[in-house]
């Protein structure tokens, strides 16, 4: 299944993508849902974000091959950030260039684990029972803030532009995530592609790892980080990041 939300002559919606098609749904996403009966085609719709999360929590130094050429060593456990909610933005949105900054923006195409489950201390051999699906992340940085300050690096103002943080198009279940590869493409010219087998900590484990530390609320993305191949957006590109069995999410960015 690959699930979307939608809004449709102002009123919101979700339900299920078959093909050109949207078989709508009533109910809870993560609960308790059936089909209206109701078929939509998705030309018709305005995209949402396929969900609505409290946070993003976003991963680094998570692939081996990144590792190996940058030449740092492997985590002992995961590395992340968060991105707040003013980040996400839907497929086909327009990323706008921060107005406080001139400097490098560079994407990082990215697979997001999407929570389905409350939970907190979650068990390795449990993990799976909170994991609802996948779905495409773009991880936005604005790079040179990160040394703008020999004081601080500005990890949150770096990451935490709006529309910093897009994902979707939609949220696919009952996908085997290490048989993935994660694709960017840049005014569609292929920029990165790497699998996620490279990963240095699982989907479940980075689920019960990070569980330890924070609540993981229904909706939220865990987004597994990137590797090689990130680079910078000029104004006006389009930027996408495309997993086959999930789908395409493409952006464009600047005004």
């Amino acid at each position: 299944m690959r699930w979307l939300r939608f809004t449709k002559d102002g009123a919101p919606g979700f339900g299920s993508l078959d093909g050109e098609t949207v078989r709508v749904h009533r109910g809870d996403l993560f609960g308790a849902n059936e089909p209206t009966g109701e078929l939509l085609p998705v030309a018709s719709l305005a995209w949402e974000t396929p969900c609505a999360p409290t946070k993003m929590i976003a991963l680094l130094n998570n692939f081996r091959a990144q590792l190996t050429k940058s030449g740092k060593p492997v985590p002992a456990e995961p590395l992340f950030f968060i991105k707040a909610p003013n980040t996400f933005c839907a497929h086909g949105a327009v990323i706008p260039a921060p107005r406080t900054y001139t400097g490098r923006v560079l994407y990082e195409g990215e697979l997001g684990i999407v929570i389905g489950k409350t939970g907190r201390d979650i068990p390795l051999d449990g993990a799976g029972d909170h994991i609802f699906g996948y779905t495409c992340v773009n991880d936005l940085t604005a790079f040179d803030l990160f040394e703008a300050d020999p004081n601080h690096q500005q990890w949150t103002r770096a990451k935490g532009f709006d529309s910093f943080g897009p994902f979707g198009p939609v949220i696919a279940t009952g996908v085997d995530p290490a048989g993935l590869t994660v694709r960017t493409l840049v005014n569609g010219r292929e920029r990165q592609s790497f699998p996620i087998a490279d990963m240095v900590f699982t989907p479940a484990q980075l689920v019960s790892l990070i569980s330890r530390d924070l609540t993981l609320v229904a909706g939220d993305i865990i987004s597994c980080g990137t590797s090689l191949g990130v680079g910078p957006l000029r104004p006006g590109t389009t930027v996408e990041v495309a997993i086959d069995g999930i789908g395409t999410l493409a952006n464009r960015y600047g005004d």
